[in-house]
């Protein structure tokens, strides 16, 4: 069991809005199971949703430092683990070149001073439980995901020069994957499992006041509405949380507080939501009249 989380769910609810993220109704209960069971939690669903958010959310809620492990391809064990500064080692063998005992040197370069940690050690010789993040697991491949299930299964990293790194409070892991390939069916039995999807209107709503405390409550359920539509529509990159929070700043940062009387000004700020040049095409003025007026 993993200690610091509220005792119940709803506690949970209720800290994490207070943290900054507005949960949907299943969240709180997969990490009341991650800190009752001591498992790491995958949570899935496509990029912009805030799976990440959930972690930095974690982190605040617990008072503890969040430690991010970002995954891409060809993602190696030093890079993941530790590596040794090999330059200063360098210069300290040059420095005691004429020291005469060459095992001490080699104790002395193989040292703690030497040593650079990486986030997966970094994350088991904290004092106190940090949330570990590994984020974008899906990137990273097979080989990595192997190596993550030994260090997940005992929270222990073996450095040859240096023994054995136990870790002091094991931390709580936060999984994030995009889907765009199938993680093996090793790492799914090790994990809890929530599906993040985007927001329904109201949710967002929430979460556009959560995140700009000022916006008229009017203007951020027209906004959730209108990027609920926008979502349905044909396109390459569909907006995400992120890009509907920095629409809405905009918005306020042009005095808007009503889409249907401002739909030209709102046009002019559709960079923060259109990333790509085919989804531009996809929203020309007159869908976008047409979304806007169905929503205002």
């Amino acid at each position: 069991m993993l200690d610091g989380l509220p005792g119940d769910r709803d506690r949970i609810a209720k800290a994490l809005v207070e943290a900054g993220y507005v949960p949907d109704t299943e969240l709180p209960t997969a990490i009341w199971l991650m800190g009752l069971l001591g498992r790491p939690l995958l949570l899935e669903g496509e990029a912009g949703v805030g799976k990440t958010e959930v972690a930095k959310a974690l982190s605040v809620l617990l008072t503890t430092r969040l430690i991010r492990l970002q995954c891409y391809e060809g993602l190696d064990q030093q890079s993941a683990l530790y590596e040794w500064n090999y330059q200063r080692q360098l210069l300290a063998i040059k420095a005691r070149e004429n020291a005469g005992d060459a095992d001490a040197v080699e104790r002395h370069v193989f040292s703690e001073e030497y040593l650079l940690e990486r986030p997966l050690l970094a994350a088991i010789r904290q004092d106190r439980a940090p949330v570990l993040l590994i984020d974008e697991i899906d990137r990273a491949d097979q080989e990595f995901e192997a190596l993550l299930l030994e260090i997940l299964s005992d929270f222990q990293i073996t450095i040859p020069e240096l023994g054995t790194v136990t870790a002091k409070a094991r931390p709580f892991v936060i999984l994030t994957s995009n889907g765009t390939r199938d993680l093996s069916d090793a790492l799914r039995r090790r994990c809890l499992y929530h599906h993040i999807d985007y927001p329904d209107a109201e949710r967002e709503a929430r979460i556009i006041r959560a995140r700009l405390p000022g916006i008229d409550s009017d203007l951020a359920a027209q906004i959730a509405a209108a990027v609920g539509r926008f979502r349905k529509e044909n396109l390459v990159k569909v907006p995400g949380v992120a890009e509907t929070l920095d629409w809405a700043a905009a918005l306020m940062g042009l005095g808007i507080k009503d889409l249907g009387a401002n739909i030209e000004a709102a046009y002019d700020v559709i960079a923060t939501l259109v990333k790509t040049d085919q989804d531009r095409a996809a929203l020309p003025r007159e869908v976008w009249t047409r979304l806007l007026e169905r929503v205002a």
